[in-house]
């Protein structure tokens, strides 16, 4: 029997634990899409318990936890931290099968060193161990991103944000990692819900420009875009909560569409909202060619469909799910060709939520590959993404992007993560990595040639995302 998260965690063969040992696990991170605060890597903050830095704002965890049937006070109520604690501890035997059993025992032992197993036994002694050691100075906000081998990480950041803190952070020179802005402007995008009124007299105040009409609106992003630019901006997210696509609509027609939303406060129909979504991906995908910035598109989740518990705690806490794509990857296609004819089709990195959309995605980046820069392809598809972020996901992900691409430009894993210490995600798909070519090599499936196949999981741990954005 193999025994639980030893050296060899995953790595079933002798050519993946050569991959991994010696190559692999050496390198360091790129982060190039996350959810963690600038606030708190500016501020340096430090964390009162294992609670308040492992469950705070962990919709993976909650999730879980509810599906325990543990009590939502014991969640993200006003249950005592330790209380919160010992809930999930209690849910961890269940949970086999599920990434946060590994991720959660990975996280104990690179972090504080326990290795052991967290369950209701063990709860005080890993409550008592986590929480002595977050009192030393290394397991501060910024220590724990320096320690944990980041060379760069890129934030998910609103357009109207004044990025004060990556400002900051910047001008501290004892802390080396690259904390960029990454450009997210979802919210201005949706017209079709409630409180748009709002957001776009808060875009209007951060840009110092009077939006009063679909000129104006591109005006005040082109201003948002030159400032984040100038901040070190590289990319730029969108949540796509479907991807639509209609023939373009003219300037006036825009205009009455986007005059209307803002007056009404949202609330667009289908067809207004999937034009003008339609027409502002086309601008903004001019506008981060000629920045040279990477678009990164999530699309697929349909976001929070339980309206009650919606109501009540709001969005990200652990609610989303798997959506209707409504035929996502041919809106994708239409999209891309109307941003080719417009010269502004960006380096772009596609994830789909929906696993059986992996082989129209794999087949879609490489209708759209032309024209690469600096030796890659301007198309990618991105690791398994939210739901999919599994060993199974990951691996299946990897074998379909293999099977109809070039698996050695691969961009690898990203932690779209809350959590300061959810770097061993990193370490998990390099694992899982490192396992699949070993196995592909060990098969006969591809030459025994170490060289080759280190410098290809190099490129895809590493070298490839640094080359790729321009870090």
């Amino acid at each position: 029997m193999i025994k639980f998260i030893t050296g060899d965690f995953l790595l079933k063969n002798e050519t993946a634990k050569l991959l991994y040992d010696n190559y692999a696990s050496k390198l360091p991170i790129i982060d190039y899409h996350c959810h963690i605060s600038p606030k708190e890597i500016a501020e340096d903050k430090k964390y009162s318990s294992i609670t308040e830095l492992w469950l705070g704002g962990d919709h993976y965890k909650w999730r879980a936890m509810r599906s325990c049937g543990v009590s939502e006070d014991l969640i993200t109520g006003n249950a005592s931290d330790y209380e919160k604690f010992k809930a999930y501890a209690e849910c961890m035997p269940k949970l086999i099968g599920n990434p946060l059993y590994h991720w959660s025992h990975l996280e104990l032992i690179r972090y504080f060193g326990y290795d052991g197993i967290l369950n209701a036994e063990t709860c005080d002694t890993v409550w008592n161990l986590c929480n002595e050691k977050l009192m030393q100075p290394e397991m501060s906000a910024k220590n724990i991103v320096k320690n944990s081998n980041v060379e760069v990480l890129c934030t998910t950041d609103d357009p109207v944000d004044d990025l004060s803190y990556h400002k900051m952070i910047s001008e501290d020179k004892n802390f080396k990692v690259r904390v960029l802005p990454a450009f997210r402007p979802d919210k201005g995008m949706k017209i079709y819900l409630g409180g748009y009124k709002s957001y776009i007299d808060q875009l209007s105040s951060a840009s110092g420009i009077e939006i009063k009409d679909i000129d104006s609106l591109k005006k005040a992003y082109v201003q948002r875009l030159d400032f984040f630019e100038k901040s070190g901006c590289k990319t730029a997210d969108h949540g796509l909560d479907y991807v639509p696509f209609s023939l373009p609509a003219n300037e006036k027609e825009l205009n009455d569409i986007f005059v209307k939303a803002y007056r009404n406060d949202g609330y667009a129909s289908v067809e207004e909202a999937d034009k003008f979504i339609t027409a502002m991906m086309i601008f903004f995908g001019k506008e981060y060619t000629k920045r040279g910035f990477v678009m990164q598109i999530h699309y697929g989740v349909l976001r929070n469909p339980n309206s009650v518990w919606f109501k009540k705690l709001g969005a990200d806490t652990g609610f989303d799910m798997i959506g209707n794509s409504r035929n996502s990857v041919s809106a994708l296609a239409a999209l891309f060709d109307r941003m080719t004819l417009n010269s502004g089709l960006p380096r772009t990195i596609i994830y789909p939520i929906d696993p059986n959309e992996n082989a129209a995605v794999g087949t879609l980046i490489g209708s759209y590959q032309c024209d690469s820069e600096g030796g890659m392809p301007r198309l990618m598809q991105g690791s398994a993404w939210w739901f999919n972020d599994n060993l199974t996901g990951m691996r299946s992900q990897m074998i379909s992007l293999a099977n109809l691409s070039a698996f050695g430009n691969f961009l690898g894993m990203l932690t779209d993560s809350r959590s300061f210490i959810s770097y061993p995600r990193h370490e998990y798909f390099r694992r899982i990595l490192c396992n699949l070519v070993g196995e592909w090599v060990e098969n006969g499936e591809f030459p025994e040639d170490i060289e080759a196949i280190a410098n290809l999981v190099i490129d895809i741990c590493y070298n490839n995302t640094k080359n790729y954005f321009g870090f």
